[in-house]
Formats: C-alpha cells, sequence, structure tokens
C-alpha cells in the first residue's frame, strides 16, 4: 500500500472522526398541573426536565439550537440551563414556540447539564383526543431537523370547561297599588252636601 493511499485513508478516519453528530437528549421527568386528562378551556401547565449529552467532546453541539413547540393557547415559557444541578442560564418566552441556543448547552463532557422547560397555557379546542403539550426537536446549522432528535409529549382531553352563564333577569309583573285618598279628592262631595244643606234651609224659610 502506497504512503498516498495511507495518508488519504488517516484523513478520512480524522474528519470521520471529528464530524459533529446529534446531541443527546433525553427526558428525565415531566410533571402536570392539574393532572391528565386535559380539560379544553382551562388553564394547564407542563413542567419537562431533559438531560443534555454528552455529544463528543462537548454536551451539546454549538452550532445547533433547540426549537420547542406546543399547542396550548397563549404559551408562557420558562426555560432553565442547569449545570451540574446549579442553574447556568434562565430565558423566558411567550407564545407557540420557543428556541434555546446551543452555546447555552455547550459544556465540556465533564459536566452534567440539564435542561428544565416549564409551560403555562390554555387547552385549545381540538378534533383529537390528545393535546400535544411540548415537543422538543434539534436544528442543524443549516435549519433542518436532526434526524431521531423529535420528542413530544401529548395528553388525552376528557372534556370542555363549563363556565357559568347568567341567565336572563326574571320578568317582573307589576303590583297594582290602590292611591289612598288625598285632601282634594274628598272636596267635591262635601261642597255638594253643603250646597244641599242651603237649599233645604231656604225652602223652610220660605215656608213660613
Amino acid at each position: 500500500m502506497s504512503r498516498r493511499i495511507i495518508l488519504s485513508f488517516t484523513i478520512a478516519l480524522v474528519l470521520l472522526l471529528v464530524t459533529p453528530v446529534a446531541a443527546t437528549y433525553s427526558l428525565t421527568s415531566v410533571s402536570y398541573l392539574p393532572n391528565p386528562p386535559l380539560v379544553i378551556g382551562s388553564q394547564q401547565q407542563v413542567t419537562a426536565t431533559y438531560y443534555i449529552g454528552p455529544s463528543g467532546s462537548t454536551t451539546f453541539i454549538k452550532g445547533h439550537e433547540l426549537q420547542m413547540q406546543t399547542d396550548l393557547l397563549n404559551a408562557r415559557w420558562n426555560i432553565q440551563v442547569l449545570q451540574n444541578g446549579r442553574n447556568a442560564a434562565q430565558q423566558s418566552a411567550s407564545g407557540s414556540a420557543a428556541f434555546v441556543n446551543g452555546a447555552l448547552l455547550s459544556y465540556p463532557n465533564s459536566n452534567d447539564v440539564s435542561l428544565s422547560v416549564t409551560i403555562n397555557g390554555v387547552v385549545p379546542q381540538t378534533q383529537n383526543d390528545q393535546v400535544m403539550l411540548l415537543q422538543v426537536e434539534e436544528i442543524d446549522n443549516n435549519g433542518n431537523i436532526v434526524p431521531g432528535s423529535v420528542s413530544t409529549l401529548s395528553q388525552p382531553v376528557a372534556g370542555q370547561l363549563v363556565t357559568p352563564v347568567q341567565t336572563a333577569f326574571p320578568t317582573l309583573t307589576p303590583v297594582k297599588v290602590t292611591p289612598s285618598p288625598t285632601k282634594s279628592a274628598g272636596f267635591p262631595a262635601a261642597a255638594a252636601i253643603l250646597a244641599i244643606s242651603l237649599v233645604f234651609l231656604i225652602i223652610a224659610r220660605s215656608g213660613r
């Protein structure tokens, strides 16, 4: 075997060994508040923790990132990176998607790195029997999803939140009230009696 062939083989082997591979992350714990099944229209919280790496000499590839999505409405995200059990980075987001830069997750592989993701949102109306609460996928430096990197958390839907609806006000029946007599109401009758008395008095005097 010639030196040129040996050199070419050695270079190819070195390039193969240093070529970045997909980072390794796995779900280690998950909690729900309230516990499933989900109720459409109600508030829901999910907290998931992932173990990161190692991937080669580092825990994560700096040029990659994690993309996270949820179907919860009005979602609010709280994301924490833990290095050896201590808070190393924290970020928040709102909406249906959030991203974590790979530089925040990349440490020498002697470190213990994990990612804690908490989402608060409203369970949406759906035609399916489940709602996707959290999906995590690794994106490479070309914007493509790394094969085999998609992790999804979904939970079943039990029903719909019933909110109290104000009923129509009852129809009130008017109550008839008899007006009390007033001073002016009795004046015509008293005047008539007085007039008749005067007439009889005049007749009596004229007859004498």
